[in-house]
């Protein structure tokens, strides 16, 4: 296990993230290439368009679980984070919050009317 600083982790969950994000917007059509023409040879006969896969679906989906994986790691340490650490401010900063006549004093996130 390594320590890493928040704003690696920060960095790096924004990097899984993009990740994750492209690989959900794959293109199905994208996976194939076509490796022949349809030609008209006669009459009766004609040429047979061959899809060839690139990858395999599977290869995309073990890339998105791979990278979607780390990204909830990643995405908790930041969370727990988040809530385990204090910073310091000045007394002003929320002196709004936490007197502000207009929230319901039983339930700070709710306006009364």
């Amino acid at each position: 296990m390594q320590k890493i600083t928040l704003a690696e982790a920060l960095l790096r969950r924004k990097e899984l993230q993009e990740k994750v994000d492209q690989l959900r917007e794959i293109n199905v059509d994208g996976l194939f290439e076509v490796k022949m023409k349809r030609q008209k040879i006669t009459e009766d006969v004609d040429d047979i368009i061959a899809q060839v896969p690139r990858i395999t679906m599977n290869d995309v989906t073990d890339a998105y679980d791979f990278h979607a994986k780390r990204l909830r790691k990643i995405d908790a340490i930041i969370q727990q984070a988040n809530w385990n650490t204090k910073i310091e401010v000045e007394d002003t900063v929320m002196q709004d919050y936490e007197h502000n006549p207009g929230l319901d004093e039983k339930d700070p996130r709710k306006i009364r009317a």
